[in-house]
């Protein structure tokens, strides 16, 4: 399961337009993650032209990425998110894995990752 993180505004604008072209297609969703995380720098320096940008690659109309970028709902939800995972789950940051219902310390390797889950793949 894959869950935002917003750190700040920008973060949270480019979570709300890959949700807003995939809509309920997880990898649709995941490959605008993955170009936006690709146009990182553009993305911070100049924020509102890369979603755009990306915005109408994706088929979308200037009308639809502004709707979408003002969606006070949609942000709520993402600032809700983020807070349950700070304050409930205690989450430090990003990436943060669970395994099996832990927490799972640092960024493991592969093999740290195979190791913990073959195991319970067999059960």
């Amino acid at each position: 399961m894959f869950r935002e993180f917003p750190r700040d505004i920008k973060d949270a604008a480019g979570a709300m337009l890959a949700r807003s072209i995939a809509r309920d297609d997880c990898g649709k969703c995941f490959a605008i993650i993955d170009l936006l995380f690709r146009q990182q720098d553009q993305l911070l320096e100049k924020t509102t032209e890369t979603l755009t940008r990306v915005g109408k690659q994706a088929g979308l109309s200037q009308q639809a990425i502004e709707s979408c970028l003002w969606d006070q709902g949609l942000l709520d939800k993402l600032t809700a998110s983020r807070k349950f995972a700070v304050e409930v789950l205690k989450i430090p940051g990003t990436p943060t894995f669970f395994i099996n219902g832990e927490m799972v310390e640092g960024v493991p390797s592969f093999e740290e990752f195979e190791k913990q889950i073959k195991p319970l793949l067999k059960s």
